[in-house]
């Protein structure tokens, strides 16, 4: 007789993607957006989770708009919720040659500049994040992506 493995449990992965205009309206609205789908996933407005998520789409649409904008092109936002595993934010533009640093290679912004500090927030508040080269449904676009992840599961 065979012996079969103790199947896993299902996991339910919520998704939610949206284009937006490259301007300052649709960072604004992606942020607003990206609140509301969280409270209608069950993670309530002003919640430590939805903030912390709010305000990295906040600082990666900021960056979208502000260096990864080609006119007439716009922004993708998506969202993966798996409940009590992981929040996982994405952020593609289609501009590919204004890459960011890569994780620890930000040079330190320097108090007195009007910018810089966004990715570094990004660093600090998401359990990992990267750029990488953006992909739709496995066929190579112009551009590139950010993704950030916030774990749900305290740590074993």
């Amino acid at each position: 007789m065979q012996s079969l493995s103790p199947q896993q449990p299902s996991v339910t992965v919520r998704t939610f993607t949206q284009r937006f205009s490259s301007t300052p309206l649709g960072a604004r609205l992606a942020r607003h957006l990206t609140a509301t789908q969280l409270h209608t996933w069950g993670i309530p407005y002003r919640t430590a989770l939805s903030d912390t998520a709010t305000l990295i789409v906040a600082e990666l649409a900021a960056n979208a708009v502000t260096h990864g904008r080609v006119p007439g092109r716009d922004f993708e936002l998506r969202l993966s919720h798996a409940p009590e595993n992981h929040l996982h934010i994405e952020v593609s533009d289609t501009r590919a040659e204004r890459r960011p640093p890569a994780r620890g290679e930000a040079p330190a912004a320097s108090p007195l500049d009007d910018s810089g500090r966004g990715l570094l927030l990004v660093d600090a508040l998401a359990d990992r994040w990267e750029v990488v080269d953006r992909v739709s449904r496995g066929v190579a676009l112009p551009g590139k992506t950010v993704r950030a992840e916030l774990n749900l599961r305290p740590p074993a």
